[in-house]
């Protein structure tokens, strides 16, 4: 009788050890060998959770993985979103995280070249669950952008390039809220004092600035090329902005001929005096601040590439100084040409 008693104590026991293991197995054992991001969109099931996490990283329990995500009915609570698996994370955990939206942002990375719409519509769509045609057609939309203060012509100037943390599934109208919020908090009180000294509202300071974005990547003459252009305008003279011609030809051409400045645009500033509608491009806080600080005393009026081909320029106070600019230039281009093609 009492080995059959001490059997069922045992097995009591051993049960009560194996429910006491599952549920610290479950609840506090770390249950990944690594990090894994998963995304869950409107078609995204339990497998397709599963098999992200296991293309990223291991996992010490999958059978219990799915026994909790069964129990925690997570393909019924399955939320949209962007969530971030850490090796410390335990499977009880996750089901959680999944259930209850417990994201974690993403970083969207707004650089390199944003002088088209289709290209932020499509930097945008790479990274977020957002549809690339459906920010172009925003970026169009007169009454969509009207609620942040800007138009078609005009949008760029409130898209800073910069590195945003935000949530994947974020809506267009929240990534435009928090654009604008980037961007009003860049116009700090002593930048607004500056552009009302020059005499130039921010979007005009946007303008500017997109244009010596566009003129060059050498961020230490932006204040020069800005001061070339400011100088134009306080004298009155037309702009004769190449970048504004490239604009009008969506950046497409290889090089600017005489013929492309006969082009009829609002935007050609060889043909119109004074700023064009709206940015070029969208302008970096480097170039803003370039255009704020320009310098106008060195009485810069023309520049060229330097004939170094090193992507500096050469800035000229007269016309005849900078003929001497372009023609050494000309001619380093067509003896490095003519080396090139033999």
């Amino acid at each position: 009788m009492k080995k059959i008693i001490w059997s069922i104590v045992a097995a009591l026991a051993l049960f009560a050890g194996l429910q006491g293991w599952g549920w610290l197995r479950d609840n506090r054992v770390p249950a990944f060998t690594g990090q894994a991001r998963v995304f869950v969109g409107d078609t995204t099931t339990v497998e397709g959770v599963i098999a992200q996490i296991k293309q990223q990283t291991g996992i010490r329990f999958e059978k219990s993985l799915r026994k909790v995500f069964e129990r925690k009915r997570v393909d019924e609570y399955l939320s949209k979103g962007s969530y971030l698996i850490e090796p410390s994370h335990t499977v009880v955990y996750v089901a959680r995280m999944l259930n209850n939206k417990w994201q974690t942002p993403i970083r969207l990375t707004l650089g390199g070249s944003l002088r088209l719409k289709s290209e932020i519509a499509s930097k945008i769509g790479r990274q977020m669950m957002l549809d690339s045609a459906e920010v172009h057609a925003a970026l169009e939309d007169e009454v969509f952008l009207r609620k942040f203060g800007v138009t078609p012509k005009t949008v760029f100037s409130i898209i800073i390039p910069d590195t945003y943390e935000v949530w994947w599934d974020e809506s267009l109208t929240s990534l435009f809220t928090r654009f604008t919020k980037e961007y009003d908090a860049f116009w700090t009180e002593e930048r607004d004092k500056k552009a009302k000294a020059l005499k130039l509202s921010r979007q005009q300071v946007a303008i500017v600035a997109s244009i010596v974005n566009c003129e060059s990547n050498y961020v230490p003459e932006y204040p020069q090329i800005a001061g070339v252009y400011l100088t134009r305008l306080k004298k009155g003279m037309k702009l004769q902005a190449d970048p504004t011609i490239a604009f009008c030809y969506d950046f497409k051409l290889d090089r600017i001929l005489n013929k492309h400045l006969k082009v009829n645009s609002p935007y050609n500033t060889y043909k119109n005096a004074g700023l064009p509608p709206g940015p070029i491009c969208c302008p970096t806080k480097e170039a803003m601040d370039a255009v704020l600080d320009a310098d106008m005393a060195s009485g810069y009026l023309f520049f060229c590439a330097s004939p170094d081909f090193n992507g500096t320029h050469r800035f000229a106070r007269s016309y005849k100084e900078h003929q001497v600019n372009s023609k050494a230039f000309q001619r380093e281009l067509d003896k490095r040409t003519k080396k090139k093609n033999g």
